[in-house]
């Protein structure tokens, strides 16, 4: 039996803790949308930097706009790196979104010199210019899916996402990669490794098909991973 009120709340808080969703805030935007999404479907949801909370948060969201460089320096400014590669070691499921998914990488030619997280193999590079398509890549673009991506069960084929971005991915391996797009190159548009997952597209702007796959990510067993 529990001794005290006191005891309680804290295991309560403890259990409850482990079945959230910690959306990582460290000053990039984007996490009202992200927060908003993950309400409707009725999940719960954290924005914070706070090292314990992430950490014993269920699932975690790495979400970012804005340039790599600034985003790299603000996760070293919060010790945030650290805790990021904690979680993906302790086989925490893991969602990189737009930026986050760049972050999640080595590198960026957005940002020479700047060494990013690391934890996936692959490039960060400029779109090419290309007669008739603006950079940035802005607006709906439909996903050519591979691989058995776990986010994207219950989709049809060559399901409409939403796109914001001047820097896309080429990853090194090739079997992580389970979408692509194209515009003026071919983009790999959301790769996955083991608990690891990153879509360079917005699910929480992209309707339905993105609230089915922030649904699919939510739903994750940690043993699935």
């Amino acid at each position: 039996m529990l001794k005290n009120d006191a005891e309680f709340s804290f295991i309560y808080t403890k259990e409850r803790a482990g079945r959230m969703i910690a959306i990582i805030d460290y000053d990039a935007g984007n996490l009202k949308s992200v927060e908003k999404a993950l309400q409707f479907l009725k999940q719960d949801v954290v924005v914070t930097r706070d090292r314990e909370e992430i950490l014993s948060a269920d699932k975690v969201i790495l979400p970012g706009v804005g340039s790599f460089g600034s985003a790299m320096e603000n996760l070293k400014a919060y010790g945030l790196d650290k805790v990021i590669h904690e979680v993906a070691k302790r086989q925490t499921p893991l969602l990189g979104i737009c930026l986050g998914l760049q972050l999640f990488f080595e590198e960026s030619e957005e940002s020479p010199g700047v060494k990013g997280l690391g934890l996936m193999k692959g490039r960060i590079l400029r779109i090419p210019e290309h007669e008739g398509l603006k950079i940035p890549h802005m607006g709906w673009n439909s996903l050519s899916l591979s691989n058995n991506g776990r986010l994207f069960g219950g989709l049809e084929d060559s399901p409409y996402v939403y796109f914001v971005h001047s820097y896309y991915l080429s990853a090194e391996e090739e079997e992580t990669v389970k979408a692509t797009t194209w515009h003026s190159t071919t983009i790999h548009a959301s790769v996955e490794k083991g608990n690891l997952f990153a879509c360079q597209f917005h699910p929480e702007k992209s309707g339905k098909v993105g609230l089915q796959i922030l649904k699919n990510f939510a739903e994750l067993e940690k043993g699935e991973c």
